[in-house]
């Protein structure tokens, strides 16, 4: 077997080429991150083994820098393995205590890692083209964070704008809120504001549900409001709830795109109560294929959500804390998944309310939950099976 090692980097890749035997056949070369970089490494890996089957390659997993390289090793039918980049540096502080980080030190490395742990298992084309999922995903993570903030920004302004309108709504949060808000943008503005115009307004953005009863309540308690007057925050509420629109016309975009993917991949973990399809979707995307883990725990494992451990000799911690290392996106799709699968699974909230009751704090409850969810997943994604409550229960 011949196995390459590449330090991924922007600009070029540092490659390392060994064969079973030990044997040195090509000493760290650097190859551009072009497509004459990709040629000249399949050139040298082909000059010393011409069977793609008899060849490994190994880089770390280090985000939109490895896509390019990585399609193109699968194209060439070349068996590819993705590391976790944790993985390798604990893996070279093994071999030395000095502290050295290299590129040339890590393609190395890696061709080394490749070649003797023979559970780390070579990238499917099928996890290449997930990645579009992926991407989908954490793009959609991005913007609802970042709407998350903006209505944080809202409440602050409203606040300050126009305090008693809180107690009018059951959120603020509302088009009809944000509606008035984007024409009227202060209690001083609705205050002088015409009742036939703020009535027609209300009603157009409630869908019929508010008339000229609630415009002319608003308008009263506006009269009365303690809310400051300021024309720079008026402006920025204005401004923020116009960027909260955009970004979810952008969400509902994104999640279009999503459910196609979905449909097409046909998972059964949909079949399970309280997990959509946006949850589905950042589940299959950060874990790609099931089979690649041994067991339900390597996936808690990958996703931080596995206890840590800690004993030294008599001592053993009694209040391990959960890992929290790896993909946070899956470690917080799967800690969500499990809040709603007990929700609406009279098995789960059943498994809840016992470990509740068993004294532990809710969110520790909600992770022996989690386990009990990936264990579930795993099953179903392996053997292709729908979900059936009558067999989880039994």
């Amino acid at each position: 077997m011949i196995y390459v090692g590449i330090d991924i980097a922007k600009d070029k890749h540092d490659c390392f080429i060994i064969s079973s035997e030990g044997e040195v056949l090509f000493d760290v070369f650097t190859i551009q991150n072009n497509i004459d970089g990709f040629e000249d490494l399949l050139f040298k890996i082909k000059a010393v083994e011409k069977n793609p089957d008899k060849v490994k390659v190994g880089l770390e997993a280090t985000g939109h820098y490895s896509y390019n390289i990585l399609g193109f090793l699968i194209n060439k039918q070349l068996p590819t393995i993705v590391i976790n980049p944790l993985y390798t540096s604990l893996c070279r502080k093994s071999i030395s205590l000095r502290k050295t980080k290299t590129d040339k030190v890590d393609a190395r490395t890696i061709a080394n890692m490749i070649m003797s742990d023979v559970s780390l298992k070579p990238y499917s084309s099928e996890l290449y083209h997930i990645e579009e999922l992926k991407s989908l995903t954490r793009y959609r993570f991005d913007k609802v964070s970042q709407r998350a903030k903006l209505k944080q920004s809202v409440s602050r302004l409203v606040n300050i704008l126009f305090p008693e309108i809180e107690m009018m709504f059951s959120t603020i949060h509302l088009n009809t809120v944000y509606e008035l808000f984007s024409v009227f943008p202060s209690a001083h503005h609705i205050a002088t504001a015409n009742l036939k115009r703020l009535t027609s307004l209300l009603f157009k953005a409630s869908k019929g549900r508010f008339g000229r009863d609630k415009a002319n309540e608003i308008r009263e308690t506006a009269r009365k409001s303690i809310g400051s007057y300021f024309s720079a925050q008026s402006l920025e509420l204005k401004h923020t709830i116009k960027l909260i629109r955009e970004i979810s016309i952008d969400i509902k975009e994104i999640e279009l795109e999503i459910k196609k993917i979905m449909d097409d991949i046909d998972s059964p973990i949909l079949s399970v109560p309280g997990i959509g399809y946006n949850l589905g979707a950042m589940i299959i995307a950060e874990i790609g294929d099931f089979s690649r883990f041994g067991s339900p725990d390597k996936i808690l494992a990958f996703a931080g959500c596995s206890p840590s451990t800690y004993q030294s000799g008599q001592l053993y911690s009694t209040h391990a804390k959960m890992e929290k290392r790896g993909s946070k996106y899956l470690r917080w799709a799967l800690i969500n998944a499990a809040s709603y699968v007990c929700k609406w699974e009279p098995t789960f909230a059943a498994y809840l309310a016992k470990k509740r009751s068993e004294g532990k704090h809710y969110f520790v409850a909600l992770s022996h939950a989690t386990k009990k969810l990936v264990r579930l997943l795993y099953h179903l994604e392996i053997t292709g099976e729908k979900y059936q409550p009558e067999k989880l229960s039994s």
